[in-house]
């Protein structure tokens, strides 16, 4: 089943150039998709003007920010720092790392392996498989039992809004590209049936980029770096902050907010321990 290119098994009836073009239309849409987000939000120029204002008490050289951008690039981007609870970092790595995966490797299976004679090297298949397995496992995991207003805000997790799209349409591509891959595979019909679904919900996912967060992923490494300047600056983002010294009477102070708080936060509501934020 790992070994399996289910691109070069679907060539005998679309072209490769078919599915060459379409990669590349879907390529085109998130860069577009992007930018238009970037001008329909501002966010280049709140970015800039962030940057402009978080100037503060200590001039920062050159040396120490390309030590910041490292720090960034590692911490909060690679490893996701910026998740204290430890069950959903681990949902948006293996969420993260399987999208990358999977993403990667069906570009190099279109583009070098979708002939019907083709030899899909085992690791580039094997990838893929797993790429989208992680998906599933991290983000079905997220939906159903890490979900802030689900979990811990006594909501349903039917409940589906716009800032949802990226995520179910994210589901929607690997669940469906897992299930035709597996029918195709196995010689099992219905597999047509569950390309053409494959390839809608893929659709959604890169043409929905304005809708959803998917231009997010691009924007944090950016706050992320932003965020650590101002803090060298001294700054502090210009917020007043009496406890931004002394990391453990912040800590401290944080947990006493969070035990004196009432459990209901007065909504008549059943919550449990704030623990996913």
């Amino acid at each position: 089943m790992f070994a399996s290119n289910p691109f070069a098994g679907i060539s005998a009836s679309i072209p490769q150039a078919a599915m060459q073009i379409y990669v590349l239309v879907m390529i085109a849409l998130v860069v577009a998709g992007t930018l238009f987000d970037i001008v329909h939000k501002g966010s280049a120029r709140y970015f800039f003007a962030q940057w402009q204002r978080s100037k503060g008490q200590k001039d920062i050289g050159g040396g120490e920010l390309v030590s910041l951008a490292v720090k960034t690039g590692v911490v909060d981007v690679l490893a996701s720092g910026e998740f204290c609870n430890p069950r959903r970092r681990l949902a948006h790595l293996l969420t993260m790392y399987g999208f990358l995966m999977y993403l990667a490797t069906t570009v190099i299976m279109v583009f070098g392996y979708s002939q019907a004679d083709a030899a899909t090297p085992l690791a580039v298949t094997a990838l893929w498989w797993i790429g989208a397995l992680m998906v599933c496992v991290g983000g079905y995991w997220f939906w159903f039992f890490i979900r802030v207003d689900v979990a811990a805000e006594g909501g349903s997790p039917w409940r589906v809004m716009r800032a949802d799209l990226f995520v179910l349409s994210l589901l929607a591509s690997t669940t469906l590209g897992l299930i035709w891959a597996v029918l195709q595979t196995t010689g099992i019909a219905g597999s047509g049936l569950f390309f053409v679904l494959y390839l809608v919900a893929s659709t959604v996912l890169f043409a929905g980029v304005p809708w959803s967060k998917f231009a997010h992923m691009f924007f944090k490494p950016a706050a992320a770096f932003e965020k650590r300047v101002s803090a060298a600056h001294g700054s502090a983002n210009n917020l007043p902050t009496q406890t931004r010294d002394d990391p453990e009477q912040q800590k401290r102070h944080s947990m006493e907010l969070l035990r004196d708080a009432p459990m209901n936060m007065g909504l008549g509501i059943k919550r449990e321990a704030p623990r996913h934020y």
